[in-house]
């Protein structure tokens, strides 16, 4: 059996040691896209979990796998993140309430693991990390019919995912062409070697320096946020005051309570709870009020209390000096401040580029969450977005497919009514804005609004991230890259002849419109060229609008509608 301070010193040792094979993992990403975020994603997101393990002792198997599975949760970026937490999510039910990890309650940690993560999962692909977590929990259950102890489970398991992980290239002729096994599950893998480490040896892996820590964009949005950088107008209240309550499992007043009793003493009251936590968010002018109420509900942790007054020059003169010396594709970490509902509906959407952001803002988007390709933004990014967007309904456009499980996750984590609207691209994204009914019901939105960006061909041109062979095409890293509606159609190395093929493939005999949005790296002297040599080539048959999105990774972003 394994100790509930075994598990954790495990799960720590799983964070590092995939912080520190994550360039290797995300090397395996065959998609010649600049995307190759797989173990970036995987380690941020269980790094999350390490840090709030780091703080307990003495706890149950149970509790140790219930915290990681929150911070896990909320951590949690990208696909392959998410599907890590929710690997972990169904790891902790199969121990609630264990004492120690057994062979029994560890075969069905794995098996409730892998059918959590196959049901949030709209159509599972094999041949990636959910076949791995799978054959991974079969081994463990013949382990332990077998009469295999906690050990012999583990290492049943660890075996299964090896063996799968080796045939992925068989399930996946891209990774065989490309003569590598899937990145999220080698990086399964990866985390069940950390664990695994500490099972058998009792040795924590390393950190390997700063590669395994996240930089301040990654960090819990509460922690090293200066809460008197939130405000541009007068701070009613003195002190942001913000924790986080343990729940006591026989304390049963509800967390609306708390909630209640905080908006008599302050504003910006924002309570956000689980099964295992209460996340609280208020400025007041009496926090030791505020902690006092909150210590009704469970032991206390990661208090902040901050003079907002105090702080307020000092921070928005060095928000400035930041804002100065920060290269434009940064992904700066935004403070969203937490707003009460004044409103029925609002919009959460992300993207990436001034341009773009200020576009969504116009067509009246309440809160953008900066973030894209390369940069997932967190479950618990979107969810601060939602907190700080002032509607009681929130409708999210994540614009990326690798950043729609992770808005998901956030429904059941806030405190409004959240609908996350399927856009894979920003066209999509914009489409669905413009096809708003503010005086249509929810359904009737949700479904205008899908059929609208879904009728819509997105156009993008980017340049190859690495030399591969994809879908039977040789690319050459570097290469001007042209996607059809996501999927890799040809290279080019001009880029007047790759803008003009595109917008031919993408171009239907019922298309009117045609929107360029053009990207950091190309100016607006080349884009004004391109837009001439386009209505030259289409004006005949399309109104052309030429847009400064500013965004990163892609050069060209086209909408054909």
């Amino acid at each position: 059996m394994f100790s509930g301070n075994t598990l954790r010193d495990a799960i720590i040792s799983a964070a590092n040691h995939i912080a520190n094979l994550r360039k290797q993992v995300d090397d395996l990403n065959v998609f010649p896209v600049p995307d190759g975020d797989t173990g970036t994603n995987m380690s941020l997101s269980i790094a999350n979990a390490a840090r709030e393990l780091e703080r307990l002792e003495d706890e149950t198997a149970g509790k140790i796998a219930s915290v990681a599975a929150s911070a896990l949760l909320r951590g949690a970026r990208g696909n392959s993140g998410v599907i890590t937490s929710l690997l972990f999510r169904g790891f902790a039910n199969g121990l609630k309430d264990a004492d120690e990890v057994t062979a029994s309650n560890l075969a069905n940690a794995f098996r409730l693991g892998v059918e959590a993560a196959y049901k949030a999962v709209m159509k599972p692909t094999e041949g990636t990390i959910l076949t791995v977590a799978r054959v991974a929990s079969e081994y463990a259950t013949a382990a332990h019919k077998a009469g295999k102890d906690a050990m012999g489970v583990f290492e049943a398991a660890m075996e299964g995912a090896n063996k799968a992980l080796a045939e992925t290239p068989e399930l996946l002729p891209v990774l065989k062409q490309a003569g590598v096994v899937d990145a999220g599950g080698r990086g399964f893998v990866v985390i069940l070697e950390g664990m695994y480490s500490v099972f058998k040896d009792g040795v924590i892996i390393a950190a390997n320096g700063a590669e395994t820590t996240a930089d301040d964009s990654e960090e819990d949005e509460w922690e090293g946020r200066n809460a008197a950088g939130e405000f541009e107008t007068e701070i009613t209240f003195t002190y942001c005051t913000e924790f986080i309550v343990n729940r006591d499992t026989e304390i049963t007043r509800e967390p609306s309570e708390l909630r209640a009793f905080l908006e008599t003493i302050g504003d910006c009251v924002v309570v956000v709870d689980d099964e295992e936590i209460i996340k609280v968010h208020v400025h007041t002018d009496h926090p030791g009020k505020a902690l006092e109420e909150g210590i009704t509900f469970g032991q206390l942790v990661k208090l902040k209390i901050e003079n907002m007054r105090d702080q307020h020059e000092r921070a928005k003169h060095e928000s400035q000096q930041k804002a100065k010396k920060a290269p434009k594709s940064a992904n700066l970490k935004e403070t969203f401040k937490p707003v009460e509902p004044t409103k029925p509906v609002g919009f959460v959407s992300v993207s990436a580029g001034e341009g773009l952001e200020q576009l969504f803002k116009d067509l009246g988007v309440d809160t953008v969450v900066s973030g894209g390709q390369t940069m997932n933004p967190s479950t618990d990014d979107i969810l601060s977005a939602i907190e700080a967007t002032p509607a009681h309904t929130v409708y999210v456009l994540p614009n990326n497919k690798n950043i729609i499980m992770a808005a998901e996750q956030a429904i059941p984590l806030s405190t409004r009514k959240v609908v996350v609207l399927h856009t894979r691209t920003i066209p999509q994204g914009i489409t669905a804005l413009l096809n708003f009914d503010p005086d249509a019901d929810e359904e009737a939105n949700v479904i205008a609004m899908t059929k609208a960006f879904s009728d819509i061909s997105t156009g993008q041109i980017t340049f190859a991230a690495r030399n591969s062979n994809f879908d039977g095409k040789d690319i050459k890293e570097g290469e001007l890259l042209a996607l059809d509606n996501g999927k890799v159609s040809f290279t080019e190395t001009d880029m007047e002849k790759c803008i003009v093929r595109l917008v031919k493939q993408l171009v239907k005999k019922d298309s009117s419109f045609l929107t360029v949005i053009y990207g950091e790296d190309v100016t607006d002297t080349s884009a004004q060229r391109i837009e001439s040599l386009l209505n030259s080539k289409f004006g005949d048959k399309l109104e052309i609008t030429l847009v400064n999105g500013g965004q990163p990774v892609y050069y060209y972003i086209l909408s054909v509608e």
